[in-house]
């Protein structure tokens, strides 16, 4: 290829039909900087005095999630899973069947309970009758310290009576008027009128400690028969245990204790469960707030009822969530770590730490838009408002 002339543009026919501009004078573009620079400044100036005035009012956080006080559902029995009429992700109501269990032997523990009381109430009308019966004993006792102390009389009268025959045999046989045989014989028979006086002395107390013995019985068996037969020990210790064996029964049944959605669930049919066990959780979004986790140096303005903007990633910006500040956790995140940080060592490097502030939301905004525990939110505290 030929070599072709540089083009003079300097020339003055080549600047006359080009129309090439001259530069600028030095101090043209010296302003012009000036004018930039002062342009940048003023738009530096304003930005910091619109944040000072707006977002001097607000703190912000993109370290929160959802949460709520869900239910974890454990049966108060032991059996073997019969039904699971749920599944995760299911929307359950307060009251709704989540579990059933294997009731023949809570069943067979009602009637064995029932048939405990119905032979209670017998019992106790059988004791109540007895009653009767140791009134009648007391009558008898009575009447057999009659028969003694007139037997003691006889007995009395019989002793006097021999007495008096010893002794005018004995005033007689000092005189020779009767034989020693005599004597002898009436000697006898007072000995024997003693033995039957004192024998029938002790008859008469017998007969007292009798009655008295009759009389305890009956007040034993009035204590157990007074008042209406449900107030008698017996009978209410068979009711309160059909009572119990009922509130089993019905407890092989395990309902939602609240709204919410079924999550975790672990519990299979067939399998046999103790009580306690963890089946599954009910978690209640309808209830959820969120833990919005702060730095320490963010927190000198924020108060309890403070309004809070909340967007959810779940739903992105265009959904705004409304709430307002409820509460502080009682120490930050790393306060409650497994293993604590030891602030206490020479190496210590301080860290921001962070706090968590719960915020509760919108019921409205909820329903409208729902959420589920652990998702990630952005949380913005106004904090003009106290």
């Amino acid at each position: 290829m030929a070599d072709v002339d540089p083009i003079d543009f300097k020339h003055p026919k080549i600047q006359a039909e080009v129309h090439i501009a001259p530069p600028a004078p030095k101090r043209l573009r010296s302003k012009r900087a000036k004018l930039l620079a002062g342009l940048a400044l003023g738009v530096k100036l304003a930005f910091v005095g619109w944040f000072m005035l707006a977002d001097g009012d607000h703190v912000a956080t993109d370290n929160a999630y959802v949460n709520a006080d869900s239910a974890q559902v454990t049966p108060l029995v032991a059996g073997a899973v019969a039904e699971v009429p749920v599944v995760n992700t299911q929307a359950v109501k307060r009251g709704d069947v989540l579990l059933r269990l294997d009731d023949a032997d809570a069943r067979l523990a009602v009637a064995r309970a029932e048939a405990d009381l119905v032979k209670a109430r017998h019992q106790f009308a059988q004791t109540r009758a007895t009653g009767g019966s140791l009134a009648a004993q007391i009558d008898a006792r009575d009447a057999d310290i009659g028969q003694a102390q007139a037997q003691l009389a006889v007995a009395q009268a019989n002793l006097r009576k021999a007495s008096a025959d010893f002794g005018r045999r004995r005033a007689l046989a000092e005189s020779g008027a009767i034989s020693g045989e005599e004597l002898t014989t009436a000697q006898s028979a007072y000995s024997a009128a003693q033995g039957n006086f004192a024998l029938a002395r002790a008859a008469v107390r017998q007969a007292a400690a009798t009655r008295g013995a009759a009389r305890q019985s009956w007040a034993a068996n009035q204590a157990l028969v007074q008042g209406p037969v449900d107030t008698n020990p017996e009978v209410a210790a068979a009711k309160a245990r059909l009572a119990q064996a009922k509130l089993d029964l019905a407890r092989t049944v395990v309902r939602a204790p609240i709204d919410g959605v079924v999550t975790n669930r672990q519990v299979q049919v067939g399998q046999r469960i103790a009580a306690g066990a963890a089946t599954m959780t009910i978690v209640p979004i309808g209830t959820a707030y969120v833990d919005a986790n702060f730095k320490e140096g963010q927190l000198s303005r924020v108060r309890v009822g403070q309004p809070v903007r909340l967007v959810s990633d779940l739903y992105g910006s265009d959904v705004v969530y409304r709430g307002r500040v409820i509460g502080f956790s009682g120490g930050t995140g790393s306060a409650f770590a497994l293993i604590p940080a030891q602030n206490a060592t020479g190496n210590w490097i301080k860290v921001v730490q962070r706090l968590p502030v719960r915020i509760a939301l919108d019921p409205a905004d909820l329903r409208k838009n729902p959420l589920r525990v652990g998702l990630s939110m952005e949380a913005e505290i106004d904090v003009s408002k106290s």
